[in-house]
């Protein structure tokens, strides 16, 4: 389980490390459109929350709008929205049509209020909600499930307003946390240094709507519509369109820095190769990622869908599992080939060298010598 907050500073540490060896086994990776799930929060019977006067559903849906018709403009984008209209759409059924769609990207988007004169961006990725005031925005944002019909069989029984309730939603997004904190810290990057926004960073919360979805997913909150100045400006078109273009930039960034990484041009088999089918690389170790999250797994085949070879290493409060440990850049292909087949479609090939993380590009390109006649 999830001991404390991923803070911004421990993102940016990890940001580059993620992208720099995310890549796939593919010399010629299959081009499709990449596709992003946008939710604007709220909706119909559904106001969200009103300060000052102003209606959260409709902010969101206006940027929601306006990022999805600047992502349609670009050929490599797809976009579905969970609701293009002022229509109620239960919680369920929002991560349902992620999942449909098969997408590479969930992003809801919603308004944030408090008591106070609070004031600033946040970026949350599913989690444990670590304090009581993450607690209460999720609690904020899950609440409206009690709108639903039928809503304790939709989410077998969970409460709202339990703490307990949060903890069995953590579970499904595992796999996802990894790239859901990357695009996170895009995301309050480019609000912080681009707009000048104030910053509160990027947290984990337990958010019905984010656990309902099995592919990297954020909750964006835009700023306090409670805040005098900052509700005036998300309730403006100045407003809309600045936080839109920061989105889109940021969804932007997140695919091509994706792209970056998976599209390594693979090395061609050469004489280095030997008839046993081998190509070995000297000092190199290369694993098949199958996974990462904050929660301590035993390295047992029975938790890992059959698989052994297993093994970990903690990066701040993330935990990353690989499976094999070779040399040979063909065996840890076909390792990556056997995790596919046990259900690790997202699986990638990561290589070390003296113990440390590099890229795999860096270590494709090293001369591999092992068989190399003398």
């Amino acid at each position: 389980m999830y001991r404390k907050l991923i803070y911004s500073s421990l993102l940016m540490i990890l940001f580059p490390v993620v992208l720099s060896f995310h890549t796939t086994l593919m010399s010629q990776p299959t081009q499709k459109k990449f596709i992003v799930v946008l939710d604007a929060g709220h909706g119909g019977a559904d106001p969200g929350n009103r300060g000052n006067g102003y209606k959260e559903k409709d902010i969101v849906l206006k940027v929601a709008l306006a990022v999805g018709a600047a992502l349609e403009k670009d050929g490599r984008f797809e976009v579905i929205y969970t609701r293009d209209k002022d229509q109620f759409i239960e919680l369920h059924e929002r991560g349902k049509i992620a999942n449909k769609a098969k997408a590479d990207l969930f992003v809801s988007i919603h308004c944030n209020a408090h008591r106070s004169q609070a004031s600033g961006t946040e970026t949350f990725v599913l989690g444990l909600h670590a304090n009581d005031e993450n607690f209460d925005v999720a609690k904020n944002e899950n609440s409206v499930i009690l709108l639903e019909d039928n809503y304790e069989a939709n989410y077998d029984g969970f409460d709202p307003n339990s703490p307990e309730s949060i903890i069995g939603l953590t579970l499904m997004q595992e796999e996802y946390l990894e790239q859901s904190l990357i695009l996170a810290s895009v995301v309050q990057d480019h609000f912080t240094n681009t707009l000048k926004r104030k910053s509160r960073g990027v947290k984990q919360a337990g958010f019905v709507v984010l656990h309902q979805t099995y592919m990297p997913s954020v909750l964006i909150e835009l700023g306090f519509l409670t805040n005098n100045k900052e509700g005036k400006y998300l309730n403006s078109a100045k407003g809309q369109q600045e936080m839109s273009n920061s989105i889109i930039n940021s969804i932007v960034k997140y695919k091509e820095s994706l792209d970056a990484a998976y599209y390594v041009a693979e090395p061609e088999i050469s004489a280095d190769t030997t008839a046993s089918g081998s190509k070995i690389y000297e000092d190199i170790t290369f694993k098949v990622q199958i996974s990462a999250g904050g929660n301590d797994v035993e390295l047992l085949p029975e938790n890992f869908n059959g698989l052994d070879q297993l093994s970990k290493i903690q990066f701040g409060t993330i935990y990353k599992y690989y499976f094999g440990s070779t040399s040979d850049y063909m065996q840890i292909k076909a390792l990556r080939a056997v995790a596919v087949e046990k259900g690790y479609d997202a699986s990638f090939i990561v290589a070390f060298k003296d113990n440390e993380l590099i890229s795999l590009t860096e270590a494709l390109k090293m001369h591999s010598s092992s068989n190399k006649s003398k």
